[in-house]
């Protein structure tokens, strides 16, 4: 399978910044007409302006499912169906499970579980009809690796591996749709600064492994080349993220003790009363 994203509609939530941008601005240049959606309107006017096709401008709050009927008929009417639908939006946390609240937790796995559930919901049945399409999730590292101060961003990202592959065992081959899942690591965006503290309030900064991560652009191509190619499963990760998730198949026990050393750091930190997080925490 290696098939050309010229003149198909592509539709990525969170296309104002980081990945989503990224991956708006490839497709327009691989000739894909593009629906972008997020809740800055300011900032997806943006990008649609630096598209080199037609994009068109749909703004939605992910988890306002009253809303999203209208909002789907809206994209499905747009050009007459959906070709490829990339749920890339998402918030990631930093805290520790003591220090998380319920809440906090619920708005997690709203936004990053629940949310791309119901949009694949009211897309899937147009593609089934229309025996094509492509459906893909923007999962993490964390969706294979438990790591420290994400208890909920693992939990909702382990979530939307385990719902996206199972629904690729549905629809492949019963009715031609194809879904991939994303696995980045540390990319170069608003991440770990929108990131939700226990108290579910903005992080407010980044975080070395951010900083130094992977270029929005490149992880881009990588996901796009490889959802052409028709790999199912995509990580995009470097250096200590790709050796977590090699580890987590082949050594999971040192992987485990490694991560419950992070674990000890982080509560002596707490015990001390420090708020500083040790080094090399992965996104």
């Amino acid at each position: 399978m290696n098939w050309s994203y010229e003149g198909k509609t592509a539709w990525v939530t969170g296309a104002s910044s980081g990945i989503g941008e990224a991956l708006a601005l490839a497709l327009s240049k691989r000739d894909a007409q593009v629906i972008l959606s997020g809740r800055n309107i300011a900032e997806l006017e943006r990008v649609a302006g630096a598209c080199a096709g037609k994009a068109l401008v749909l703004p939605f709050e992910a988890t306002d499912y009253a809303a999203l009927p209208g909002v789907a008929a809206q994209a499905l009417a747009w050009r007459g169906g959906v070709d490829i639908l990339i749920n890339n939006a998402g918030v990631s946390q930093r805290s520790l499970a003591l220090d998380t609240a319920f809440e906090t937790y619920r708005r997690l796995m709203e936004v990053d579980f629940f949310a791309p559930l119901r949009l694949t919901q009211l897309v899937l049945p147009s593609m089934v009809e229309r025996r094509s399409g492509h459906i893909s999730v923007i999962s993490s590292v964390a969706g294979k690796v438990g790591t420290v101060l994400r208890t909920g961003y693992c939990a909702a990202k382990h979530a939307c591996v385990g719902y996206f592959d199972a629904l690729r065992a549905e629809v492949e081959k019963a009715y031609g749709v194809s879904v991939s899942v994303v696995l980045p690591g540390s990319v170069k965006t608003g991440v770990a600064r929108n990131a939700l503290l226990g108290d579910g309030g903005p992080r407010g900064r980044s975080d070395d492994n951010i900083d130094n991560g992977m270029e929005p652009a490149q992880v881009a191509e990588i996901i796009l080349d490889a959802i052409a190619a028709g790999q199912r499963e995509i990580p995009v990760a470097e250096g200590l993220e790709a050796a977590a998730m090699a580890m987590r198949v082949q050594a999971p026990e040192k992987l485990f003790d490694l991560l419950a050393e992070q674990g000890a750091a982080l509560a002596a930190a707490r015990a001390s009363g420090a708020t500083a997080e040790p080094p090399r925490v992965k996104s």
